[in-house]
């Protein structure tokens, strides 16, 4: 990090205490201020380099086991890693705070957390993929886990979420099947960090409760662009209970300020293996440049004397609960703002918990709540220890007093003469229900042991369907695409032909465009109707943000020798304003010269990378501003012709003045799209932005909106960017026709 950006974070460290990171001071030592070097019981250590040996001083003679600083050494590194997780191993968090901004929840919940708005209640969030191992990619395919830890002063409340609202399965019994399945094979270990395999197809294949799951993980929501673009769903059913006693069933959901966006599934695929960390890094690179993700709280709530009232069962976890049926409320909203200070203390060890509640907060009958809150707790105590919830960052900052004593990583010494209830004593007795004791719901339960599931629970297709109708054309383009390559890894033909039989219960032209795919199938005849409802909810282009912006998006500009210097520093300022992130990229790194200046000068532009130290991929839109001589350097590399193109090809806005018009014209050779002049007009075609040049009244227009503009070029190329992408390319068949 440059000398600017560390100011920077160290300005917004200091504005983003919370009380929990006040606690966690507790227990952080700044190795920047010493104290020198001593072992872990403060011996102070001479010399870390050299292992204690009998020597005659020439030459090295046998190291001694009575070492006791180099035995430590080495022991406290043999044992530096906890067990990985199961599932979610790959990760990454940060610090924030909730605030309530109403009192609708008021109505339903007692919870102050909830209700309370004057409250700043801190929160450390993780961010996850499901599928591979801590070694695997950010980008691939898969659910990702959206996990929220709310440090109140009733204890902390965790939702255990993810940036998908529905699961696989019905019931927690089958958990292990679905992670065996999806998980690397087990007689190879492949593949890691995708389900494109056999196993995980041929289970969803056998398990139709599990088509609905398939078909949002398949579709764009399953490889997002960026952590701070995704929705969160508490996925289980909880319930909320109010000062009256009354009981209502909940759903909560995460909606990001910046709108959902995904990436293209071929910039996925190069992201993995350019930049695996790039979700990780784009999470710190938007909060260490002063743009904290935001997201809007929100829940759906049903009365409990409703229950029943849907032709699907509220407590199945394979279902959503439409938003016209239920709508939702917006009750308050999260911001992201501080970095971790060491990943593994704080990220790696934060452990959530679906049975982590507080007062005015329960539990419903949700089948799969039910097992995850058993199997959550147990986890953590293998991977932590029974003492887990003692480490920092998941140590609650209200008051904790319990008879719990012993175990592994036990630190706290309790000073008592007593260690149960009750005592003689009478210490740490129970909180009475009237002063904050936790109280469990008066549900009446009666019944017969049995191994069942509710009627309701066994129709698995309507949902898919509605899903499936919702999404836009190019998302049901992305969906078929993402399935074809999916199943035409899978080389067993029961597999393929199991699931492209399984589809006719979804749409008959979705299972015929994949059967024709990978050699399924296929069938004239569905095995159900479609029902042909849908809503506009569940597609990924209702959530764009109500004002245009382009905050936090990646430009890459693209220079040699000779650009137009007042042209791109014009054009940077405006960006900049607008809080997009601007980079320039070069023929080397270091500095580049405009027109006009000398080479060796002091003049000129730092390049942050070159052209094949980054790629397109990881940008959200180019630039490449005019400069007759900075041009034809660019023509003659075939990686910059590669980069307009492959951007092009995700559909990314792409930005273009003066010389560079022609340059771009000519790398795409697409006679659909229209180019600028040499005036100063500005021209959009399929998200192309022209012009010929960049005039003092260009730059006066600019600062004015996002939007589109007949002169203002920078105005109009954000509006393309703020798109996110121009999927009319794809529908219109002009990507396939570039080579990238």
């Amino acid at each position: 990090m440059t000398s600017a950006g560390t100011a920077v974070r160290n300005a917004v460290t200091s504005m983003t205490s919370t009380a929990k990171v006040a606690d966690l001071q507790r227990d952080t030592i700044d190795n920047n201020i010493g104290p020198s070097l001593t072992t872990d019981h403060g011996v102070k250590i001479s010399d870390t380099d050299t292992w204690l040996k009998a020597s005659d001083g020439n030459k090295s003679g046998p190291s001694l086991l009575e070492d006791q600083i180099s035995r430590e050494k080495i022991h406290r590194f043999d044992h530096e890693r906890i067990p990985e997780r199961v599932v979610h191993a790959r990760g990454t968090g940060a610090h924030g705070f909730f605030k309530v901004l109403n009192d609708r929840a008021s109505k339903y919940t007692f919870a102050p957390v909830l209700t309370d708005t004057s409250r700043n209640t801190p929160i450390f969030v993780r961010f996850s993929t499901v599928q591979g191992s801590k070694g695997s990619a950010d980008t691939v395919r898969d659910v990702r886990g959206f996990a929220m830890k709310f440090y109140t002063e009733e204890g902390n409340w965790d939702i255990v979420g993810n940036d998908i609202p529905v699961f696989f399965i019905q019931d927690a019994v089958k958990f292990p099947d679905i992670i065996h399945a999806v998980k690397p094979e087990p007689h190879t270990e492949v593949p890691q960090g995708q389900s494109a395999h056999n196993n995980f197809w041929d289970f969803v294949g056998l398990q139709p409760e599990s088509t609905h799951m398939v078909m949002w993980v398949m579709s764009d929501r399953g490889i997002p662009r960026s952590f701070r673009m995704m929705q969160g769903f508490g996925v289980n059913t909880y319930t909320l209970i109010n000062a009256k006693g009354e009981r209502h069933f909940v759903k909560f959901h995460m909606i990001p300020e910046l709108g959902v966006h995904s990436l293209m599934w071929d910039e996925a695929l190069k992201i993995g293996g350019q930049d695996p960390d790039f979700h990780r890094k784009d999470l710190h690179e938007a909060i260490d440049n002063g743009c904290p993700p935001k997201w809007t709280f929100a829940i759906q709530v049903i009365e409990e004397s409703r229950e029943h009232d849907f032709d699907f069962d509220i407590l199945d976890a394979t279902k959503i609960w439409p938003e016209e049926l239920v709508p939702l409320i917006e009750i308050g909203e999260f911001v992201l703002n501080r970095t971790v200070d060491e990943f593994f203390a704080e990220t790696e060890q934060a452990a959530f918990c679906t049975s982590h509640i507080v007062p005015g907060i329960g539990f419903s009958d949700d089948p799969l709540l039910q097992g995850r809150n058993f199997s959550y707790f147990d986890t953590q105590i293998t991977r932590l220890g029974v003492n887990w919830e003692q480490i920092p960052i998941n140590r609650p900052i209200c008051p904790v007093m319990n008879h719990h004593r012993g175990g592994q990583s036990q630190h706290r010494i309790t000073k008592s003469t007593v260690n149960y209830w009750p005592n003689r004593q009478e210490l740490n007795a129970p909180y009475p229900i009237n002063k904050g004791g936790f109280e469990e719901y008066p549900q009446k339960v009666n019944g017969i042991k049995q191994r069942m599931r509710g009627a309701k629970f066994n129709e698995h297709f309507s949902q898919a369907q509605l899903f499936y109708n919702s999404l836009s054309p190019h998302e049901k383009v992305h969906l078929i695409n993402a399935m074809s390559f999916e199943l035409s890894h899978c080389d067993d033909p029961t597999v393929y032909e199991t699931y492209t039989k399984l589809l006719r219960n979804v749409d008959i032209d979705l299972a015929k465009a994949v059967a024709r795919n990978v050699n399924g199938i296929i069938s004239d005849t569905p095995a159900r109707e479609n029902h042909a409802r849908s809503t506009p909810t569940l597609s990924q282009l209702y959530y764009a943000p109500k004002e245009p912006t382009i905050a936090t998006r990646r430009i890459a500009i693209l220079l040699a020798d000779g650009f137009n210097y007042t042209e791109v520093q014009a054009i940077r300022a405006v960006l900049a304003s607008s809080k997009a992130v601007n980079f320039i990229i070069g023929p080397r790194r270091g500095k580049i010269h405009a027109a006009g200046q000398t080479m060796g000068s002091s003049a000129g532009i730092i390049v942050d990378h070159h052209f094949e130290g980054q790629r397109s991929t990881l940008f959200d839109a180019i630039l490449i501003p005019s400069g007759a001589e900075h041009i034809k350097t660019l023509a003659a590399n075939g990686r910059v012709v590669h980069w307009i193109r492959e951007a092009f090809g995700h559909c990314k806005a792409i930005g273009a003045i003066g010389e560079a018009v022609t340059f771009v014209r000519h790398s795409l050779n697409l006679p659909e799209l229209d180019f600028a002049d040499d005036s100063d007009a500005v021209v959009s075609s399929y998200g192309v932005v022209t012009t010929g040049k960049y005039v003092a009244t260009s730059a006066a227009v600019d600062v004015l909106a996002i939007a589109p503009s007949s002169k203002g070029f920078a105005s109009s190329f954000a509006f393309e960017i703020s798109k996110h992408r121009c999927f009319e390319r794809e529908l219109d068949g002009l990507v396939s026709r570039v080579a990238f």
